[in-house]
């Protein structure tokens, strides 16, 4: 099919109110009278029992309305559902018991921040300091302090899978493998953090809430069922411009419940915005990880099993919607290799640190970390080529649909194309000649390859793989991924469409205008994309919302389906009017028109107007007005099987990165000299705009491979907590970068599209992670957690020096 817009470069609609100042975001909202502002005060403990706390000077304090402190949450609230079977209890605000520093103890309403701000220095708290942990292989001790004594373990969830014939392999294998792994807890930092207004209309009972929420998805019924009220008593609004998420502001939701309350408490509407501390100290994170693998391979590079132990540190409390971090990728367990076996042990931890939630990529960067740099130290055991061993084990093309050992069903590609172009492109045989040449002078050039399966449109159902098939069984199976879209037509001829994916800057607007225009025949500019998500007028579904890179395949899925019903009701029109059968008319620049005899046609103004201005005119049983919804899933995101199999994702794109360095031995630095970036995600609806996305995702993993890391000290204080500590990339370490595309397109979506944008998230890490460690290889260093900081790779190269230095003399 020829497309006429779809695929087309053209520039995002929403640019010129972004460019301009015309934004509108949370802070800029004022959609109701007298609103109080708040201040939050925040545990400086880690881990402490709350004995007292005294009010009583801020609430006399002129300006001051009222003061909210745990004991009235746990009054008007109950603890927020979570999808384990550990019965954790959380709460927007500490209930008699800090676990984290940053964490809501007290909330003060005052007629402006600053005397909000003033108030909350004069409230007044009793701990009793308890000891803290904040290491995963700590807090799974059995002598770690415990954080939920009702519980009696840190252990919020942990399960067992086995796939195949593991056992068997690794008896089998000429070679085993094995390492130790550890992935950085690193953040999302978007420029806008988080903001919520709230007010409750006791008259009604109804909550309405405005905020840059990155949901609803599941979690509008999570706040709901802690608000103990039926989910159309809370309503959510979140603009249509949205400064940055990456997944970070699905983590808005406990403030959502807690504004909810103190709107209630207080009797006034009410308006937070977070600073910049609060939102590094305890907004939400990805997770930290530790993963011991295995792998059974032949002597040829041939991998047959894996076994992986993956204990994730999700903080003070497991809250929804985790532990998604841990099972979001578990479908692709495997990656991009034909790899029939496999065990993993799943763990979620609890410490003293920040809870975790959603980032660009989540679960992705650390399943990728240990996978594919044990592809590298395969290749290095046997003395083969990185390139051939990732070559022999990629799933071939003629093998799609593939589907893995764990139930993952991977649509389509041609991984080994996307790694030869990868391979061609960064000039991989004369770059290992200058890295041996460098050797011999002294110097540390490395090259990183990784080949890395990008899942996007999550099926709901993967998360209830925490549970056993028989916790499963006793509640409704959970499946699908269904988004909604409305497109119309006004009286007067003006489209309009109306999205539910909470768009964070990704160029929804713009694509959404390209797929109606292409349906309907007419030009983008002339469509109206409306971006504001409100759950009591928006089509939206349990799973709606912008995460998991799912409006390529799902999003966009749902706007073509509901052009297509408002397109094939004109064509009916016409059809009725013009006595010629649907299948003989098209729709060209504005006019439905007789193929064959192109001078027989109707505008599409003329079809319109019928609809709303003479329906006598419509054929016989059809509805007046153009006012289409549509709802899209696909039949592949079915719920977990009896076995714990489950395609966790409905469309999987492919990425393959080749990655050159040079390390500095005398300070650790790490230059990146070139970053190939080789993607297919099917049809590319906007290239610009893909290609942005592409930047965005790579600068994000490139923070976690360099610089981001949330450090705690062993008393869980954050180490990190401001940009002089907590360093981000800027334009200016962006590497060089060549971007390729490939498009093979996907069976199950409409257009063909797949998700992207989080693919560089998770490959960065690991790519820049394998180049580091080629570069050292001769003084026999691996790496084996990030990021790579100079300070961290200097001490490592001063210690092999030592070590090498030792073995001589004792060789001597």
């Amino acid at each position: 099919m020829q497309h006429q817009q779809i695929g087309k470069a053209l520039k995002r609609v929403e640019d010129p109110r972004l460019t301009s100042g015309e934004g509108t975001y949370i802070d800029d909202l004022n959609p109701i009278g007298n609103i109080h502002h708040v201040a939050i005060l925040r545990s400086h403990h880690a881990h402490a029992n709350i004995k007292e706390i005294r009010t009583e000077k801020a609430e006399k304090m002129k300006g001051v309305k009222g003061v909210v402190v745990g004991k009235d949450i746990a009054e008007l609230t109950k603890p927020f559902p979570v999808g384990v079977s550990n019965p954790v209890k959380y709460y927007s605000l500490a209930i008699n018991k800090v676990r984290f520093v940053g964490e809501p103890v007290a909330v003060v309403v005052a007629e402006n921040r600053y005397l909000a701000e003033d108030a909350m220095d004069q409230i007044e708290v009793d701990y009793e300091p308890l000891p803290a942990v904040v290491d995963i292989e700590e807090a799974m001790a059995h002598d770690a302090p415990i954080l939920h004594e009702e519980i009696g373990t840190n252990i919020a969830n942990q399960r067992f899978f086995d796939y195949g014939k593991t056992e068997e392999a690794f008896e089998e294998a000429d070679v085993v493998i094995s390492h130790k792994f550890k992935f950085p807890k690193y953040s999302a930092t978007p420029v806008e953090t988080y903001g919520v207004i709230a007010n409750y209309q006791e008259s009604e009972g109804q909550y309405t809430v405005w905020s840059n929420f990155h949901g609803p998805f599941t979690l509008q019924s999570v706040m709901a069922a802690a608000l103990n009220v039926s989910s159309n008593q809370l309503r959510l609004i979140v603009p249509k411009d949205v400064g940055g998420s990456y997944g970070i502001k699905s983590g808005v939701f406990p403030y959502i419940v807690l504004m909810s309350i103190v709107s209630r408490k207080i009797g006034v509407p009410v308006k937070w915005i977070e600073d910049r501390q609060e939102h590094l100290l305890a907004s939400s994170s990805g997770t930290d990880r530790v993963t011991w693998i295995e792998a059974a391979v032949k002597n040829d590079g041939t991998v047959t099993a894996l076994k992986m132990k993956m204990a994730d540190n999700v903080g003070g409390y497991i809250r929804a919607p985790e532990p998604a971090c841990l099972y979001r990728t578990h479908s692709n367990s495997t990656g991009a290799y034909r790899i029939p076996n496999l065990q993993m042990e799943t763990i979620a931890v609890m410490t003293n640190k920040c809870p975790t939630g959603l980032i660009r990529g989540y679960g992705g960067q650390q399943l990728y970390f240990p996978l594919e740099r044990m592809m590298q130290m395969i290749a290095r055991k046997l003395n083969l080529d990185p390139a051939e061993v990732l070559n022999k084990n990629l799933i071939r093309k003629d093998e799609f649909p593939f589907e893995t050992a764990s139930g993952g069903i991977y649509d389509s590609g041609n991984y080994e194309k996307a790694l030869k172009t990868a391979l061609e492109t960064v000039k991989y045989e004369e770059f290992k000649e200058k890295r041996q040449k460098a050797r011999e002078e002294g110097k540390y050039l490395g090259i990183g390859l990784a080949c890395i399966v990008e899942p996007s449109g999550s099926n709901m159902g993967y998360v209830t793989i925490a549970l056993t098939p028989e916790e499963r069984a006793k509640s409704l199976p959970k499946s699908g991924c269904a988004e909604g879209a409305t497109v119309s037509i006004d009286p007067m001829g003006g489209i309009k469409v109306r999205i539910s994916t909470v768009p964070t800057g990704q160029g929804h607007e713009t694509v959404s205008a390209q797929i109606v225009a292409e349906v309907l025949g007419v030009k983008p500019e002339t469509i109206k994309v409306i971006a504001e998500m409100d759950t009591a007028t928006s089509p939206w579904s349990v799973a709606s919302g912008s995460y998991s890179s799912r409006f390529g395949p799902i999003g966009s899925s749902a706007v073509f389906q509901a052009a297509q019903k408002v397109r094939t009701k004109l064509l009916r029109i016409a059809e009725h009017q013009l006595k010629v059968p649907i299948q003989n008319l098209k729709i060209s620049n504005g006019k439905v028109v007789v193929q064959g005899h192109e001078e027989k046609q109707l505008s599409l103004k003329r079809l319109i107007g019928t609809a709303h201005w003479n329906p006598q005119d419509l054929p016989e049983g059809m509805e007046p007005g153009i006012h289409e919804s549509a709802f899209y899933t696909v039949s592949t995101a079915k719920s977990p099987r009896e076995d714990d199999t489950v395609n966790g994702s409905v469309t999987h794109g492919f990425v393959a990165d080749a990655v050159t360095v040079e390390v500095d031995a005398e300070t650790g630095n790490v230059k990146i000299l070139d970053y190939v970036t080789v993607h297919d995600a099917g049809k590319l609806l906007n290239p610009l705009i893909v290609d942005g996305q592409i930047l965005g995702g790579l600068a994000h993993g490139l923070g976690g491979a360099m610089y981001e890391e949330l450090v705690y000290d062993k008393n869980g204080q954050l180490l990190s907590g401001s940009f002089m500590d907590y360093l981000c990339p800027t334009a200016t370490e962006m590497p060089e970068i060549t971007i390729k595309h490939q498009e093979t397109l996907s069976p199950v979506t409409p257009l063909g599209a797949k998700g992207l944008g989080e693919g560089n998230t998770m490959s960065a890490p690991v790519v820049i992670a394998n180049a580091v460690s080629d570069a050292l290889q001769p003084l026999g260093i691996t790496i084996d957690d990030l990021p790579l900081s100079p300070n961290k790779i200097w001490n490592k190269i001063q210690e092999s020096k030592k070590n090498i230095t030792a073995l001589k003399e004792e060789l001597t």
